[in-house]
């Protein structure tokens, strides 16, 4: 018989807390470097470009939040959480590299 509390099995609790550490961590995580990206990106001035980016910054979490629970399973909330971030993040050290040789 499995453990459960207040009727909901603890597999169910588990993967709901993961959808959560996934959609905050790594949330974050995929705002900041999509912010960076952004800011290094922009063909805008300096000041511009960083607000822009710090902007479009929460629009990224929110679609990151979105996605944790809107997949099937808690390995494609993390997948779908740290791939575009590393992706980013490989972007972002490509365009620092570009602009500081």
């Amino acid at each position: 018989m499995k453990r459960t509390a207040a009727g909901l099995p603890i597999s169910y609790r588990l993967g709901v807390l993961s959808r959560s550490l996934a959609a905050l961590l790594g949330g974050y995580l995929l705002a900041s470097m999509a912010s960076i990206c952004i800011t290094l990106l922009a063909p805008l001035p300096q000041v511009d470009a960083t607000m822009t980016g710090m902007m479009l910054s929460f629009v990224f979490y929110l679609l990151a939040f979105l996605w944790c629970f809107a997949c099937r399973s808690a390995w494609r909330a993390w997948l779908g959480v740290l791939l575009p971030s590393l992706l980013l993040a490989l972007v972002n050290g490509f365009a620092y590299w570009m602009k500081n040789p």
